[in-house]
């Protein structure tokens, strides 16, 4: 009950969460705003599913997605070790990172890079957490543009090839005011416990 009363929301939000769910269960692909830019996201554990999304952006499969998770709790299930570097990093964080841990659990094949590692974002805007911890499972998390063209920096901005491939538009008053408009940090954490900022 105390978990239900943390995520109580409000009554719009609700209904485009519950519709985006309705489609990431059946393997659908949903265009929706992150805390960053807006993105196109799948169930991150269903590899059909995000064959789709390689497919809408053209991408080639051998590139690994960032996927978005609720909380430590549902990290915890999907990396084999949550390293103490990446609990400080969440802890001091003030701006939307994505970290690469080492040794990715549970996801789709083609989700994770070929070493096995996979970047993974707690979120910072209520509508990608909310959705998350709704649907409990990670959510993949990619640019909603075409391969090789700019990222869009808000709803207006993405092509409308895009809007029409995916099989869910969330509505574009789901954007929050907090929302970057610019792709997230990268941190990569090695099995050792080293850092590396792939980009800031």
């Amino acid at each position: 009950m105390a978990a239900r009363q943390a995520y109580k929301m409000d009554p719009k939000m609700e209904v485009q969460i519950n519709k985006a769910i309705e489609i990431l269960k059946t393997g659908g692909v949903i265009l929706y705003p992150t805390d960053t830019i807006w993105g196109l996201g799948c169930d991150a554990t269903n590899q059909d599913a995000v064959k789709k999304v390689f497919a809408i952006k053209q991408r080639e499969e051998s590139k690994s997605l960032v996927t978005l998770v609720s909380d430590l709790d549902m990290l915890a299930r999907y990396v084999e070790t949550i390293p103490e570097a990446a609990l400080d990093l969440i802890e001091v964080n003030d701006v939307p990172m994505t970290i690469i841990y080492p040794k990715a659990i549970g996801l789709a094949s083609n989700v994770v890079a070929e070493d096995g590692s996979v970047g993974i974002r707690i979120p910072m805007n209520e509508f990608c957490r909310q959705l998350c911890f709704k649907f409990r499972r990670p959510i993949v998390s990619t640019s909603a543009n075409i391969s090789g063209e700019n990222p869009p920096k808000g709803f207006k901005d993405i092509d409308p090839q895009i809007k029409e491939a995916a099989d869910y538009v969330v509505h574009p008053s789901m954007e929050e005011k907090n929302s970057t408009h610019r792709a997230s940090q990268i941190i990569k954490l090695g099995a050792n416990g080293q850092i590396q900022i792939i980009r800031k």
